[in-house]
């Protein structure tokens, strides 16, 4: 294994990061475990950050992707292409969103910057809102409106970002408000915020932030977000890359948790609905999506053999009630997984919902943040044979719990006294 971390760090960049101490190279999989190069089996919890949704190798995938393979694997955009549009003539009616286009990339960077080349360009302005301690990817658009310090290397940028409050519920000016009052604090924010800016683009948002360390307001806050931005015109961008598909149990997207004023005018997707293949894309009303004044192709988004996979993943997921197991298994989790944090000093808040659940560490007595207890608890769950990830706009102190959603009850009770066994290190 070390030689192949040698030859890792002679080509590939330093700051592609790596987990562990000792990096560990995963072989192959089954189900929700995976294997390393020294044969030893792990419980995995973070699926591939968040994008093993379904299971490791799922037959109903490779199935679909050998056949697919077999006849052809590349057309581009240029021609038609049976299976990409099946797959989005059911994403266009799975999202909610009216007279949807669908539009399909390779990754959830991708959508989000053409979700920003979209609002831009429909709305003629460069001005664009996101959140405090958010992520929305690593493309030079993407990076220059992400509010999290340890994940954006440059400020510089084609757009003007405006950052709003709301996103984190327990930490900030407004922490110690009700639900009610927050919501009325963040949209005072947002009215007087407006009244010093030319006319915005629009608002991305993730309805549950993920490299954030699984952060969301109370819901209703975006709902109340766009009544406001709905009185200017402005866009609403759902950044569902990790929080599509019925990762969060009680909804099929994470906007549903705020669809009191109806959805968003642009979806972004990626992650869990390729299980592992290479799948983003976009999602916005006729009017919107068509506003570009030029012509665009995609050399490898909408590719025959990642729809393929697609449109057998999201079949599996539906008929397999994936939605309802990530609420079901996913509530019996986080109670185990707050059992197991009870005493331990550090833990200064369990939160989540269905199988998106974070655990931010501190240190003991106090609201600092505590990246050497989260990268401690990562290295021993390791140990004992589960893999877990981490974030968190506070130096990273946050431990991320993501199994693939058909995670079992019996996986879930190994998964928490795994983890309680890690914690007992701290």
């Amino acid at each position: 294994m070390s030689s192949l971390f040698d030859r890792h760090k002679a080509v590939i960049p330093d700051w592609v990061a790596l987990y562990y101490k000792d990096p560990l190279e995963i072989t192959h999989g089954e189900g929700r475990h995976v294997w390393d190069a020294d044969g030893r089996r792990y419980l995995d919890f973070f699926g591939g950050i968040l994008t093993t949704m379904t299971a490791h190798a799922l037959p109903e995938v490779t199935k679909a992707v050998a056949e697919q393979a077999g006849r052809i694997i590349h057309s581009s955009t240029l021609y038609l292409n049976r299976p990409m549009v099946e797959l989005a003539e059911r994403i266009a009616g799975l999202s909610g969103i009216p007279d949807a286009r669908v539009f399909f990339t390779t990754s959830g960077t991708e959508a989000n910057d053409t979700a920003l080349l979209l609002a831009t360009a429909y709305r003629r302005s460069n001005q664009i809102l996101a959140m405090r301690n958010s992520y929305h990817g690593r493309s030079f658009s993407t990076v220059g409106i992400t509010g999290n310090r340890a994940w954006s290397p440059t400020s510089l940028s084609p757009l003007q970002t405006l950052y709003v409050h709301g996103a984190v519920r327990g930490r900030g000016p407004y922490a110690d408000l009700s639900d009610d009052r927050f919501i009325e604090a963040c949209v005072a924010d947002l009215e007087d915020l407006l009244g010093h800016t030319r006319d915005v683009a629009a608002l991305i948002a993730e309805p549950v932030q993920g490299v954030g360390g699984f952060t969301a307001p109370p819901d209703g806050l975006y709902a109340a977000f766009r009544r406001v931005l709905d009185r200017h015109g402005i866009l609403w961008i759902s950044d569902e890359v990790q929080t599509g598909w019925g990762r969060t149990g009680e909804h099929f997207w994470g906007w549903q948790a705020h669809d009191q004023a109806g959805p968003p005018d642009i979806l972004t997707f990626a992650k869990g609905i390729g299980n592992g293949m290479s799948i983003g894309g976009v999602v916005a009303r006729a009017d919107v999506m068509n506003c570009v004044d030029a012509n665009s192709i995609s050399t490898f988004g909408g590719s025959p053999v990642t729809m393929a996979a697609g449109l057998a993943n999201l079949s599996y997921l539906l008929e397999h009630d994936l939605q309802g197991n990530a609420r079901r298994v996913g509530g019996l989790l986080i109670e185990r997984i707050r059992a197991a944090c009870a005493g331990v000093d550090a833990v200064r808040e369990v939160r989540g919902r269905g199988l998106m659940i974070g655990i931010e560490l501190t240190e003991p007595g106090s609201d600092r943040a505590n990246p050497d207890a989260a990268a401690t608890v990562l290295e021993a769950a390791r140990e004992h044979g589960l893999l877990i990830g981490k974030g968190g706009g506070h130096n990273t102190s946050t431990l991320r719990i993501a199994p693939p959603l058909s995670l079992t009850v019996a996986e879930a009770e190994e998964g928490a006294a795994l983890l309680e066994a890690a914690l007992r290190e701290l």
